[in-house]
């Protein structure tokens, strides 16, 4: 079979998977997101289960004719049910544990399985290799009476299961007649009745999801859709940090053999933004107080200096690029990449960024850590530094490896990052210092309306020193430097629509780059221009555009970050936050009120 990215990610904050259509894992990373994939086949071009195939978890029906998929309600645990056409079926339940216990979140490296007998005799063979080293080799094994032990580069993982294990380990054809349970999780004796505790994991694992989502704020319109955006939203919160990363894979190509193959799993201070403003609207605080204790660690290490466009999960500033040959790629596309050169990037709006996501707690009366003086006072030298730089050459949100330009969206942020210091200071009653930072915030708006200004063309400019259109410029509504009604964003939109809409999407930007003229429009581009469209009044066109990228989402509901305009094909790192993002935003934004069906 084709890979695909029709997946469904089940994971606990800690580790994730993405499952296929067929119902096998095939990425998956441990000890955390960022780590070896144990699972890997999602960029392996060796056909399943055939001689040197590895990095999967496959639980087969034999002689299956019919898969279906789908979610516990509100929750990311995963049905699969396998039928053979002749009468016997099974299901599958596939989830990583994660609730509260003994007063703290448990959430272990550890995925789960259940297979229940549905109807018939039905005979299965489970298939489980997982992958080391970057897909070179496969995990060493070991096996006791009632487990197999796979020998992993960080840590070992234990499968322990009541099946028969020598079935397991020999691949073998055998028949389900009772529920069989299947822990994957650290190498460490499994103390309970593995039944009877899965069971139990996965009650406690429905009931903990349901009440996230329960308190969540959610559109009357569109509701299953935000629901499950919010959830993978979570999923990509790497919950012990509070770290959001970009997505859950790396080097999905952003259109067949583009080589733009990246590495998504970091958090990058710009996504991380986004996602934290999106679950806010929805009321999810925890995303935001969790990320808000990673920002502050990290604006404590720059100590007033330069801060990087990302960082890993942990906090970890080096994320030297590598490739890794083993794996052919997806689709055989390679490379495979690990890390990320971003890091090494100049790229100002993070400042802007920063402050952004903390400014809310100046105010924010739930929130269990309100900000006061001393959080106004570490922000302040991550202004100054946005004073500093903000008409100074970057590579831009794009992340431009080759091309620095003074971007106007940097130039934006870094005034919104003073603008909204100015906000808090007057929140804190310190009125100098509300003067101090609107006075820089109010020069930095003129520097944009003098030097990004195009009368010619009665547009705005990407850069500075050029004439250049980029869908970032729709950020400006957003970010509150341009009103819906301001000629100058008529303009702009009109001028972005024409250059950059695609049919129903929206590329980036449409000029060459390091690697030639990109082929794929970019979700969350369209999201953008959804929300401008409701903005200037087009609130028809808007629904029936957002209705159009509902129906692109995959089995799952999800969305990678791009897409073909032509085809429709996903394309790029899934799920993608950003493109989420951009799907809640717009239904909040779109939908009738609550008001309107009482």
């Amino acid at each position: 079979m084709t890979a695909t990215l029709d997946l469904w990610p089940i994971g606990n904050c800690q580790v994730s998977a993405l499952i296929d259509r067929r119902g096998r894992f095939v990425w998956g990373c441990v000890p955390r997101v960022d780590g070896d994939p144990a699972f890997c086949s999602l960029l392996d071009a060796h056909p399943p289960a055939a001689e040197g195939a590895r990095g999967f978890w496959e639980i087969d029906l034999e002689d299956c004719t019919r898969t279906q998929q789908h979610y516990v309600r509100n929750t990311p645990v995963l049905i699969t049910r396998h039928d053979d056409g002749r009468g016997n079926a099974v299901e599958i339940v596939d989830f990583c544990p994660r609730y509260t216990r003994l007063g703290r979140m448990y959430r272990p490296v550890a995925f789960v399985r259940i297979v229940r007998p549905i109807s018939g005799s039905p005979r299965i063979r489970v298939r489980l290799r997982p992958a080391r080293d970057w897909g070179a080799r496969s995990a060493e094994r070991t096996r006791g009476s009632n487990h197999i032990r796979y020998l992993l580069p960080e840590r070992g993982m234990r499968l322990t299961s009541d099946a028969p294990v020598g079935w397991i380990e020999d691949e073998r054809l055998f028949r389900v007649e009772r529920p069989l349970h299947f822990f994957l999780g650290p190498d460490e004796s499994f103390a309970d009745n593995v039944g009877v505790a899965t069971e139990q994991m996965l009650d406690n694992t429905i009931a903990q999801w349901r009440r996230w989502v329960r308190g969540l704020a959610t559109p009357v319109e569109w509701q299953e859709a935000v629901i499950r955006a919010a959830i993978t939203l979570k999923l990509c919160q790497h919950e012990e940090t509070g770290a959001i990363v970009a997505a859950l894979t790396t080097s999905i190509p952003e259109h067949a053999h583009s080589g733009r193959n990246w590495d998504y799993r970091y958090c990058w201070i710009r996504d991380a933004y986004y996602t934290v403003q999106a679950l806010n609207r929805l009321g999810a605080l925890d995303v935001l107080e969790g990320y808000l204790e990673y920002l502050r660690n990290i604006v404590d290490n720059a100590k007033g200096g330069h801060v990087q466009p990302l960082y890993g999960v942990g906090g970890e500033a080096a994320l030297i690029e590598r490739i890794e040959p083993a794996l052919d790629g997806y689709r055989g596309m390679g490379p495979v990449r690990v890390g990320n050169q971003a890091y090494e990037q100049v790229q100002h709006d993070a400042y802007g960024q920063i402050i952004l996501s903390n400014v809310q707690a100046f105010f924010d009366q739930r929130l269990y850590r309100i900000a006061g003086l001393e959080d106004f006072a570490a922000l302040e030298p991550i202004g100054e530094r946005a004073w500093a730089a903000h008409d100074k050459p970057d590579a831009g949100l794009w992340e431009l490896r080759t091309k620095s330009h003074v971007h106007t969206y940097s130039v934006a942020m870094c005034w919104a990052a003073c603008d909204r210091l100015a906000n808090a200071a007057e929140a804190l009653g310190l009125q100098d210092r509300r003067e101090y930072w609107q006075s820089r915030a109010d020069v930095i708006r003129s520097t944009i309306e003098t030097s990004a200004w195009r009368e010619d063309s009665g547009r705005l400019s990407a850069t500075f020193d050029g004439d250049d259109l980029d869908a970032s410029l729709i950020q400006l509504l957003d970010l509150r430097f341009l009103e819906p009604a301001d000629p100058r964003f008529h303009g702009t939109l009109v001028a972005v629509e024409e250059g950059l809409r695609r049919g129903s999407h929206m590329l980036r930007y449409a000029m060459e780059d390091d690697f030639g003229l990109p082929e794929t429009a970019f979700n969350v581009c369209t999201f953008w221009l959804i929300e401008a469209l409701h903005a200037t009044g087009r609130v028809a066109d808007a629904r029936a555009l957002f209705e159009e990228m509902l129906g692109r989402r995959t089995q799952a509901g999800l969305l990678s970050e791009d897409i073909d305009p032509v085809s429709g094909e996903l394309w790029g790192n899934y799920p993608q936050t950003y493109s989420l993002v951009g799907l809640i935003n717009c239904a909040v934004l779109l939908s009738k009120p609550w008001n309107s069906i009482r």
